[in-house]
Parts: structure tokens; sequence; C-alpha cells
């Protein structure tokens, strides 16, 4: 089921693999600034999230400076994809990482936020209320290719008080892996 615009975030508490940023055990309320939040359903396999990394990094330190909150949630089965699992979460974060990077390892978050992609992104309000779901900009492997920015222009309307021209997307990129 996917979130609506205006719906709320759904509460989370999830272990956060990233020690330099934030606590071991984060929630929502954590996570989210004063001006808003952004979270993102990443994993560290799947190749538009690699392609992503630098620029998921300068949105994050960007998204600081306004305020935001910004969070990287993995909900990906460890299992199938050993990958993705919380320790090798770690070592992704240790190589530098400004977000917290949170393990839901039950996928029940992943589930109530609808999330179907990596990388997905939401945009909360200051309330907490969804302004954007869909993908940072139309070409996630190849930066040089970049011709629209629906996250950064949703972002941009919502601190100037405005409803974003868009405010659903497709996500480009693999899909949630699940648990059978």
């Amino acid at each position: 089921m996917n979130l609506q615009p205006g719906d709320k975030a759904p509460p989370f508490e999830l272990n956060n693999a990233n020690s330099k940023v934030g606590e071991a055990i984060m929630t929502t309320a954590d996570v989210a600034g004063v001006n808003g939040t952004v979270i993102v359903f990443e994993c560290n396999h799947c190749p538009y999230v690699i392609a992503n990394i630098d620029r998921m990094n300068a949105m994050a330190i960007a998204c600081k400076e306004r305020g935001l909150g910004f969070a990287g949630i993995n909900s990906n089965d460890p299992v199938v994809y050993e990958n993705d699992s919380f320790e090798h979460m770690v070592k992704r974060a240790e190589g530098g990482m400004p977000y917290p990077y949170l393990h839901d390892d039950t996928q029940v978050v992943a589930e109530s936020y609808g999330a179907k992609r990596t990388p997905e992104f939401f945009l909360f309000d200051a309330e907490g209320s969804l302004v954007y779901q869909g993908r940072m900009d139309n070409s996630p492997r190849n930066p040089n290719d970049v011709t629209t920015s629906e996250l950064e222009d949703a972002i941009i309307a919502m601190l100037a008080g405005e409803q974003p021209e868009t405010v659903y997307t497709d996500s480009i990129g693999c899909s949630v892996k699940w648990k059978a």
C-alpha cells in the first residue's frame, strides 16, 4: 500500500549502522528535522544506489543545512543478499556517510511506507506529512544525464510553503528484496 500525500510518516525504531551519526537505535522522531525529513530506502548492492552515493551524501548535507532530517533505511533480505547485512551496512557507513543508516530487518517499515525500489525517497514536512515520494531525478545511473530534479524541486516548494508540482514519481532502481 502506498502512502498518499498528506499521510503521516509511519513510525519506526531501527538499529543504526552509522555510529558516527545518531544513536545506536533511532526512531522516526530522532531522524526528523525541524523543517521536515527525507527518508530514502536504499541498500549496499544495488547499482542504482551505488551510482547515487555521492549525490545522496550531498543531498543529506544540503538537507541538514536546511533544517531537514535525512536517513537511509535498508530493508533488503540479507539472507538472499549478504552484502545487505547489518555488518556490511556498518562497513559502508564507516567509508563516509553523513546520515543515519537504519536496518529494517523485519521489513515492516518498508511495507508500511510502501517502498518498492532502491533508492526511493520520501519527503515529509515539519508536521510529518508526506509531501513527495519517488526518485531523486530522472537519471540515477549517470549524473551527467540528469534533466529533472523532482526531489530537490519538492524540497524547494515545501520550504517555500507551496505544494510541489510533482508529488509522486516512479522510482528508478532495484526492487526491494523481500523475504520469502
